[in-house]
């Protein structure tokens, strides 16, 4: 099978950095306004936590919140795809962010997701003025 074809999810791909901060804070950075517009885009009144709940942003995605465990992960549809978002702590001050968007159409959208949230991950570290972990 080629890399990032899977069974049940279809093509998928993901990207992920060892950050030199506490887990709490990058999952405060991520899921508040400014973390969430680098990923996900404007939302309308924030992102809802609550299974089944539906969002919006404001450049027209749409789609509808899976799960959302606080302080470690965000799984939500985005158009016709599944994406996932997590935090996990990686020492007392390291921190793991991961993007994992599955469901791709093709081959070639993996390549294009993959180049996205690659662009999603520097900016965040950007914002968050860390250097590679």
């Amino acid at each position: 099978m080629p890399t990032g074809l899977t069974r049940d999810a279809g093509w998928e791909t993901g990207v992920s950095k060892t950050l030199p901060l506490p887990a709490g804070a990058v999952w405060e950075f991520i899921t508040g306004p400014e973390g969430l517009a680098l990923w996900l885009g404007d939302v309308r009144g924030g992102l809802p936590t609550e299974r089944g709940a539906a969002y919006a942003t404001a450049d027209g995605v749409t789609g509808e919140v899976r799960g959302y465990r606080p302080g470690d992960r965000v799984r939500l549809t985005y158009g016709g795809t599944t994406l996932q978002v997590t935090v996990s702590g990686a020492g007392p001050r390291k921190a793991v962010l991961r993007f994992h968007q599955e469901r791709l159409a093709s081959a070639d959208e993996r390549e294009r997701r993959r180049a996205h949230w690659q662009g999603v991950m520097r900016r965040v570290v950007e914002e968050l003025g860390v250097g590679a972990g």
